[in-house]
């Protein structure tokens, strides 16, 4: 079966943000115009994943509102005549089939990924971490889930990082393999192993294309650090089992979850705007002469 469902865990308390997470998700926090949640599915939907589940938690419905129909809203818009705002409007709340469901406990990605057992029944289904934008011209994810399809196996996104990152991410160990070009045969992986203990340099980011067998293995997995359920720990229970697959992504990206890269984020997706970036890349340059 080829995946058509994505789930998108989103009850994180975003705490690196604060204060300005206290009393909005940091799901909503903006990237120009839009929020990063916002980003998110619509990668999924360009994907072809046009059913997504919000795993979600308390302090978090201003994700439900933002893509539900606002009729006061459009009703405004439409009696001043701003057609342009209308439109961007409404077309929030038809980017898909949104979905919603509440992790009462904040116990792990994989506890997370575990609720959205009943809504994705018994297919393959994505995985989407809202702490990663992607730039709008990558198709990582339609390949991920064609790749999906094609071997029966679950995928996961990896890029080559440096040294000083293998303390922050999972890392694969595996081999490449040999009907497909950068992508490799994973038999297991070592969560934040530092560059000491890593078996390579390829690092787990925010994008999985799982087959449902992954929900028995998240409910057999125990509670590790913190008490938490790891993605990564059932994942590995998937590769000893039989290889599942690692695409290697060499695109752009942006962990938002980080101020840096968010700052970044912002730039250059305003930077690349055709309305905003002729008048803001020379403000840049006139900014950065003045240093």
């Amino acid at each position: 079966m080829r995946a058509r469902k994505a789930v998108i865990p989103a009850a994180g308390l975003g705490t690196r943000f604060l204060p300005a997470t206290k009393a909005q998700p940091k799901e909503m926090l903006p990237l120009v115009d839009k929020p990063a949640i916002q980003y998110v599915v619509e990668e999924a939907v360009m994907a072809g994943l046009s059913d997504i589940l919000l795993v979600t938690g308390r302090g978090k419905r201003a994700l439900e509102d933002h893509f539900d129909e606002a009729v006061e809203l459009e009703r405004q818009l439409a009696a001043a005549g701003q057609e342009d705002l209308l439109a961007a409007v409404r077309a929030v709340s038809r980017l898909a089939a949104v979905f919603y469901v509440r992790q009462g406990q904040p116990l792990g990605l994989g506890h997370a990924v575990g609720c959205a057992r009943e809504h994705v029944g018994d297919e393959p289904f994505a995985v989407l971490l809202g702490d990663d934008i992607l730039a709008e011209r990558e198709r990582l994810l339609s390949r991920m889930v064609d790749l999906c399809a094609e071997t029966g196996r679950s995928v996961v996104a990896v890029m080559e990082l440096g040294d000083e990152e293998l303390g922050k991410y999972g890392v694969i160990a595996g081999e490449p393999d040999p009907d497909y070009p950068d992508v490799f045969r994973v038999h297991d992986m070592v969560e934040k192993p530092g560059r000491a203990n890593a078996p390579s340099k390829l690092c787990i980011i925010g994008r999985y294309v799982l087959t449902p067998d992954i929900f028995d293995h998240i409910h057999a997995t125990r509670p590790g650090r913190g008490g938490e359920i790891q993605l990564t720990d059932a994942m590995k229970a998937q590769a000893r089992e039989s290889p599942i697959r690692a695409l290697r992504f060499s695109g752009v990206r942006y962990d938002v979850g980080g101020k840096l890269d968010y700052l970044r984020a912002m730039v250059e997706f305003a930077a690349a705007r055709s309305d905003l970036g002729p008048a803001f890349r020379e403000f840049l340059i006139d900014f950065v002469k003045g240093l």
